[in-house]
Parts: C-alpha cells; sequence; structure tokens
C-alpha cells in the first residue's frame, strides 16, 4: 500500500543578516506559517532559488539551493509582490 506523500508550497521569504539580504524559497508543509518552519529548523534553514545581496545593493550569489545558519539572521519575512 502507498502512502501519499504531503504536497509542500513554496514560499518566497527574505531574510536579513548584518551583511546580507537573502531571497529565495522556503518550503512548507499546507497550513504552515513562517514561524513554524523557524521553530521545527535545527542549527540551519534550507533554502531554495536563492539570492544573496550584500546590503550596498551588489549581488553576489545565486544558487539552487543554500543552508543558512540561523545564528547569523536578524530578520525572516514573507516576500510581498
Amino acid at each position: 500500500m502507498a502512502e501519499d506523500m504531503a504536497e509542500e508550497a513554496k514560499t518566497k521569504v527574505v531574510i536579513l543578516t548584518r551583511s546580507y539580504r537573502i531571497k529565495g524559497h522556503i518550503h512548507l508543509l499546507p497550513g504552515a506559517r513562517v514561524t513554524d518552519f523557524l521553530v521545527d529548523s535545527k542549527d540551519f534553514l534550507a533554502l531554495t532559488d536563492v539570492e544573496v545581496w550584500e546590503m550596498g545593493g551588489r549581488q553576489v550569489l545565486t544558487a539552487p539551493f543554500v543552508n543558512i545558519s540561523r545564528d547569523h539572521i536578524e530578520i525572516v519575512t514573507p516576500e510581498s509582490n
């Protein structure tokens, strides 16, 4: 008997550290909140489709996947369109 796999929803977020503004997607279970994702994360947050920008505005990295240390995160917010 095959088990049903839960669908994940991509949520685009902006993460601010002291040095960088990071845009990417986190993958949430339906009905989950960004806060739930943060609470359940361990030492790192996994993001996909990532852009990393210096605070001065220069893009320094794009990557399909990045782990971000929770210790360096100052602000996380869903990106507004």
